[in-house]
């Protein structure tokens, strides 16, 4: 199958797929009036790869033809390169946001690449072959693909065998029997982005597990179609809106959903992991690897609009050379260009797998997420405090057409002489779907806790930082004798 169209797309969802939003089911996510929004958004990806401008960098030709970037495993820093460039166009079309239905799921193809053989090794099992059949199978089909990765967790200081044993077996996924042709699993996931908008769902391990809680070491993919699987989406940001007045979230949204698994059969062929808990932590953190460096390659166009914001706020309202105003412009361009340093250095030192795959820095990839994750919430500060408390307060874009008030609007949004009040509004309802609406509360939610929370990267980093060569050195500079 060649590349598909958009058209091709937004059709491939027209299946029947078990959906909820708002306590009612939803017939057709095609025409949902926000699902819609979200699959526009998504169609991205594909538009990407018909389009002169961006083909190059959205599209690989290989021995099978041509197939989307986002399905060719990096085998170098400048594979890794291209693939983050390919990360924030996308992002970039996407207004802030990113696309996701691509991105993602590949990052778990390439961490499961990496550890399906290692668990054949010692288990005598064949998972490598089927995550390369199933790879091949989602490339040839050019498919869309969501991740669920984190379980529902229940009571977050007892393990999965705890809970079970406590009455909560559901609040991991678990292998619930075997057959001879497959598995059947039961439990929830959440946080899985644009589930409701693809082909295919892979479920990865949340977290390491002990001998007990092997029944939850599991990993498999499965059609969005498929029966006991219900997905029931979140309405967060779902309001219509004004494009006026909400230049980003009135054409822009992702869908998130609580994922539910009600003794759901898989086949074994689409079974990665199946009791072998050894491998549920590694399995979990490979996929981490890949997906933060997604995660700051993302975030760049995000950043970037900040400071853009807040340069175009400056000069609109007659401040740029205020000493204050140009203090915080400075921060925001060395938070924003900082953060694009650490992007292109987890890529140059990369580190090689055994299979051959080009794998991000942790270190510096956590570095990175850690730098993005803790500062963003003084980067909204900064802009806002530039652009004052009217980008709370303004009038909307429709009392402009009042007559009776249109032009008092007008003249009592003008800031700087010589601009004009609606190029003044239009910036303040940008900074204002950036940090004040609904969408920019999601956003600061997704930099705490997206792609892992602030503690794990902390660990991470420690994890991965050479501390005996850092202590030896200190030593020998004090003096002491190893």
């Amino acid at each position: 199958m060649p590349l598909r169209t958009p058209e091709e797309y937004v059709a491939s969802l027209r299946d029947g797929r078990r959906v909820y939003y708002r306590g009612e089911r939803v017939t057709d996510v095609t025409t949902h009036p926000v699902i819609a929004r979200a699959i526009d958004h998504a169609s991205i990806d594909f538009r990407m790869a018909e389009d002169p401008r961006y083909r190059d960098l959205a599209v690989v030709t290989g021995d099978r033809g041509d197939q989307s970037r986002y399905f060719s495993t990096p085998k170098s820093a400048d594979d890794l390169l291209a693939r983050s460039r390919l990360i924030e166009a996308a992002t970039r079309l996407g207004a802030t946001l990113v696309v996701l239905v691509k991105e993602i799921g590949t990052d778990a193809l390439f961490a499961l690449g990496n550890v399906s053989g290692e668990v054949d090794a010692r288990s005598g099992s064949s998972y490598a072959a089927r995550v390369r059949a199933f790879h091949d199978r989602c490339a040839s089909g050019d498919l869309a693909i969501a991740v669920a990765q984190t379980d529902v967790k229940g009571d977050r200081s007892l393990g999965p065998a705890e809970l079970a044993a406590r009455g909560n077996p559901d609040a991991y996924v678990r292998i619930v029997e075997k057959r001879a042709d497959g598995i059947v699993v039961r439990g929830a996931k959440t946080h899985t982005s644009c589930t409701t908008n693809v082909n295919e769902l892979i479920v990865l391990p949340t977290r390491a597990m002990s001998e007990a809680d092997a029944d939850y070491a599991v990993s498999f993919a499965i059609p969005v179609d498929t029966p006991g699987l219900t997905l029931v989406a979140s309405p967060h940001g779902g309001a219509a809106r004004d494009a006026f007045d909400h230049p980003i979230s009135s054409r822009h949204k992702m869908m998130e959903t609580l994922t539910i698994f009600d003794n759901v059969f898989v086949p074994n062929e689409r079974v990665f992991l199946a009791g072998e808990w050894q491998a549920a932590g590694p399995l979990a953190l490979a996929f981490v690897e890949f997906h933060r460096f997604t995660a700051i390659s993302y975030k760049l166009p995000l950043v970037d609009a900040l400071v853009g914001a807040a340069l175009l706020l400056a000069d609109l309202n007659g401040i740029e050379r205020a000493g204050h105003v140009r203090d915080k412009l400075s921060w925001l361009v060395g938070y924003a260009e900082t953060l694009r340093a650490l992007v292109e250095a987890s890529a140059t030192r990369f580190r090689r797998h055994a299979n051959g795959t080009a794998v991000p820095d942790p270190l510096t990839v956590n570095i990175a997420k850690m730098h993005f994750a803790t500062n963003y919430h003084a980067a909204v500060a900064r802009l806002q405090d530039i652009a004052g408390g009217t980008l709370a307060t303004a009038p909307s874009g429709a009392d402009l057409e009042i007559p009776e008030v249109g032009d008092w609007v007008r003249r009592s949004m003008l800031g700087r002489v010589g601009t004009d009040a609606v190029e003044r509004l239009r910036a303040l309802n940008l900074a204002a779907d950036l940090t004040a609406s609904d969408f920019g509360g999601y956003q600061e939610v997704l930099a705490i806790h997206a792609e892992g929370s602030i503690e794990a990267q902390k660990l991470t980093i420690l994890r991965q930082y050479d501390a005996g060569a850092a202590r030896a050195y200190a030593r020998d500079l004090a003096g002491i004798e190893s």
